[in-house]
Order: structure tokens, then sequence, then C-alpha cells
């Protein structure tokens, strides 16, 4: 069966969050029926990252199986048609070998959350951005980041809800930045646990603000509590930017150039 690769980007705002949903809009699914719409076969889509709702995807990768062949870059046309104006894009598509795992392979996942440091409200950027009125030292906020770099029990920053079988985690990176009224948190890890990132967020705000103490993320995640957390950030300032795979062009399989696309 051929197998293919998609890269994706979408607007969370509309969705439940990338996993299929039996009573809510899901990226997932709204995939999935895009497909069966074109090719008249009802797959299962696998994606790299199980955003949760509210939350975006600038660079999500997902992989699926079909029987019958087609053209990767015709795949790509036919689902953007389909998928018009639903705040999902497919940016590009590849066949790979039936190794390539979006899941399970990914060595790397970075993801960036924004925070519109102002105290005017959002006008263009509702739903894409968190907007925080107070002022936010981010030399303090990377000083608590400091200390989530590591391999740590992280019970403190998963949800109860939490699917994964362990807490433990190893952050790779965490970097504070600051843009004029932007202040941006990007983080890179293999994996990362249920609602982590936001709660990173959370917790660091509460610093940045000098409401907390800068060792008291360290208290926090050594409580490895879920009641000790800070507040959760809400879901829309968080981007799935990027996912890597090793020797990622060893899983593309060759193609014929297409050209189903004419020139006007």
């Amino acid at each position: 069966m051929p197998r293919f690769k998609l890269l994706i980007e979408y607007d969370g705002r509309p969705f439940s969050g990338w996993q299929r949903q039996n009573n809510a809009p899901s990226v997932m699914g709204l995939i999935e029926k895009s497909l069966l719409k074109f090719t008249g076969e009802a797959v299962t889509v696998f994606g790299a990252g199980r955003t949760d709702t509210g939350v975006h995807a600038l660079g999500q990768v997902a992989h699926f199986d079909l029987e019958r062949d087609w053209h990767s870059h015709k795949i790509r046309e036919a689902l953007n048609h389909f998928l018009k104006e639903t705040g999902v894009a497919i940016l590009d598509s590849w066949k790979v070998t039936e190794e390539f795992d979006s899941r399970f392979l990914a060595s790397k996942r970075y993801y960036r959350y924004r925070i519109c440091n102002r105290r005017a409200p959002l006008t263009f950027e509702i739903g894409r951005a968190w907007q925080y009125s107070y002022p936010i030292d981010i030399d303090l906020m990377q000083k608590g980041a400091d200390q989530l770099i590591g391999h740590f029990d992280f019970t403190t920053f998963r949800a109860t809800a939490c699917q994964a079988k362990s807490p433990w985690r190893t952050m790779e990176s965490l970097k504070v930045s600051r843009e004029g009224e932007w202040v941006y948190l990007h983080a890179m890890s293999r994996s990362f646990l249920h609602n982590q990132i936001r709660s990173f967020v959370g917790s660091l705000v509460e610093v940045g603000a000098e409401r907390k103490p800068v060792g008291w993320i360290t208290e926090i995640l050594d409580a490895r509590d879920r009641r000790a957390c800070g507040p959760v950030a809400p879901p829309d300032g968080l981007y799935l930017t990027r996912v890597d795979y090793p020797q990622d062009r060893d899983y593309l399989i060759p193609e014929a150039p297409w050209e189903g696309h004419q020139k006007a």
C-alpha cells in the first residue's frame, strides 16, 4: 500500500484538537473526510502531535496509507481543494516508504507560545495569542525556564487527564525572548505531556510578573503535584511549529515530475 507524508498548517480555533472526536470537529477527522471525498477510501491519518482544542500548527506532520497509488502532489492539490476555507492547509506532501511513521519516528518536536504583552486588547490576533496586560520580565522568565531543562518527572506540569504512561520527559531547550510587545517561549523536546507547555507558560509568567520568586519553579517541579502548578495559559498562543525525523530523506520515494498543475 502506498504511504504518504503530509506537512500541515492549521488554525486551531474551530477544532476540538487534532485527534478525531465522535461529536466535535477535529483536524484529523477533517483530513480523513477530505481523503474519502477524493479517493473513495476510508483511511486513518496519523499525526506527529495531538494538539489540544484551540492549539495551532505551522508544521504538523502526518502519514496515511492508500490502496490506490497517486502522485503526492495530486494528493496535496486535491486535499487543499476540499479543505478550502476550513482553516487547514496541506503545505506539502511526499510519497514515503512503509517504514516512515510520523509519530513514533519523530526525534524532535518544536513548539512556540506567543504572548502579546500590552494593555490594549487584541484585534487581529484574537484566538492566536494570549493577551497579558501586566509587565513581564523575560530575564526572570528565562531563569525559571532554565530550571526546567533536563530529564525530570513533570507531573506538576501535565494535565490530570494525560494518558502518557510516564511523567518523565527530557526538555532539551526552553528559550524566552521579546520583540516589542511580543513575548515568545520556544520549546524543544522529543515528546511532551498533555498541557505541558501551557503549564510551563502560566507558571513562568507568574515569575516574570514577579508574583512568584524564580526558585518557586524548582519547588513546584520537585513537588510532583499537579495542584502546585501555576495557572495554565490559554491554548490561543500555542503553535506546533516543526517536527524533525532522523535520516528523513531515506524514507522518501522518488517520483516523476507532476504535470497536473499547468501554468496560467
